[in-house]
């Protein structure tokens, strides 16, 4: 690391780049590239060594990280996502392509080091290769020299790289050679009691040869007499053998008849389980037709009764409780939990309002896992109808279906989440309670005036946190 180098603070927040002068840096354009061609002693990039230009690309890849967006020529701006190394590994062409062709990027790039990281990219760095970065983007006069000594280092340190393996190979095959002549040594003298010891088998052999010849003669009489018991042993083997044949073909025919009785048991079973399961389901169709007549005379005593109708809504009844309107604003969590305590309300969601207000770090994908999920819990505790709208347009695959007790929709092309909301307040009856959660302005004035209660992102956010 070059002296005054310190570690540069965290870049997670692109305006900590910013110049400190107020003043919105300008935004990089295709006219930089001109104006680098029309600039007299251009540097030929082309001849620059592999090292620097890895280098430049590891300088610009650590400054994309940091710079604004405005300051990021627009190639580079899907690599800003990326960390520092994998930017310099995947986009290092794109990354020289720019710092070659644009003087303005080159500008914001040592602006920032310069800013971020001070004395970490200068000329005068010990380091060649930084040195030499640093010269080219900044177009110093001594640009050639800077980067044929980092050239000229480089090349030092890989011949004394090679001298050094080259002696290292040359103490090893010294090593091997030594080891070789004493093998050598001891080969021979191996060699010489070999020879020792093999005249004395050979004297050996020839007294076993004789007698072995002895013992020959004595099997091959015994190999006669062995060849004569094997004729006996054959015959008597063959009649055995014809035998075991017709045992074994009687076997066979007793297995065939015990299959064949297996296979008619499994087909009784078969037919039983068969008879069980028809009588089984004509039981249920009978029981479903009891059913089905018992819940025909429920309903008909209720219409006679006349149970469920007339009377105020429940929505009523929580308008007249808290003294308000219809569609009044619940702006506290006692007044949420006192609506979700009715089992008629029905929740509408405005999903990316509220989720951008609740974790809008979160990729959108996210958001709506995230919000669905928790609505889903909500609903598992209270029992309410949750209906959640999110916009459909750029959505690549939109699930049909959401949590359990969850509704998820998603808006039309064309359409925005916001009319669909409004549709379904519209298409709920006079009298039942809605509750439409959202900070739209918009939204909650169309919603009031439909008698629905507007219930506010944060409110709901605290509810489905609690």
């Amino acid at each position: 690391m070059c002296p005054d180098a310190r570690p540069s603070p965290d870049r997670g927040d692109a305006s900590s780049s910013r110049p400190e002068t107020g003043e919105a840096p300008a935004p990089i354009g295709a006219g930089d590239t001109e104006a680098a061609e029309r600039a007299p002693g251009v540097l030929d990039w082309d001849r620059l060594p592999d090292p620097v230009r890895g280098r430049l690309a590891e300088v610009a890849a650590v400054a994309v990280g940091g710079l604004p967006i405005s300051n990021v020529p627009v190639p580079l701006r899907r690599l800003a996502r990326f960390t520092p190394a994998k930017r310099a590994r995947l986009g290092a062409g794109p990354l020289l392509a720019e710092l070659r062709a644009s003087a303005v990027f080159r500008s914001a790039v040592l602006a920032w080091w310069a800013e971020q990281r001070p004395g970490e990219l200068d000329v005068h760095c010990e380091e060649p290769l930084r040195a030499a970065a640093a010269a080219v983007l900044s177009g110093a006069p001594e640009t050639d020299e800077v980067v044929a000594a980092a050239a000229r280092r480089g090349e030092v340190a890989e011949l004394r790289a090679e001298r050094d393996a080259a002696l290292a190979r040359v103490d090893k095959l010294t090593v091997e050679l030594e080891r070789l002549r004493a093998e050598l040594a001891d080969a021979r003298e191996q060699a010489r009691c070999a020879d020792q010891l093999r005249d004395a088998e050979f004297a050996q052999l020839r007294r076993r040869v004789s007698e072995q010849g002895a013992k020959l003669r004595v099997a091959l009489d015994a190999r006669v007499a062995a060849e004569t018991t094997v004729e006996e042993l054959r015959g008597s083997a063959s009649a055995e053998l014809a035998q075991a044949l017709a045992e074994r073909d009687r076997e066979r025919a007793r297995a065939e008849e015990e299959r064949r009785r297996a296979a008619r048991a499994t087909a009784e079973i078969a037919a039983a389980r068969q008879a069980a399961r028809e009588a089984r389901q004509a039981d249920e169709v009978r029981l479903g037709l009891l059913i089905d007549t018992l819940s025909g005379a429920v309903a008909g005593l209720r219409r006679e009764l006349a149970f469920g109708g007339g009377g105020p809504r429940p929505g009523d009844l929580v308008a007249g409780a808290h003294g308000a309107r219809a569609g009044a604003p619940v702006d506290d969590r006692a007044a949420l939990d006192a609506l979700l305590a009715l089992r008629t309300v029905h929740l509408v969601v405005d999903g990316y309002n509220v989720s951008k207000t609740g974790y809008p770090e979160l990729p959108l994908a996210d958001q709506r896992t995230r919000l669905v999920r928790q609505l889903g819990a909500l609903a598992a505790r209270t029992g309410v109808e949750i209906t959640v709208v999110f916009d459909g347009a750029g959505v690549v695959a939109a699930p049909t279906r959401g949590s359990r007790g969850v509704r998820v929709l998603f808006s039309d092309a064309g359409v925005l989440a916001d009319d669909v909301i409004r549709s379904l307040v519209a298409a709920e009856p006079e009298g039942r309670p809605v509750l439409v959660a959202t900070s739209d302005r918009a939204v909650v004035e169309s919603v009031r005036r439909r008698g629905a209660h507007a219930l506010p992102s944060a409110v709901l956010l605290a509810r489905l946190r609690g």
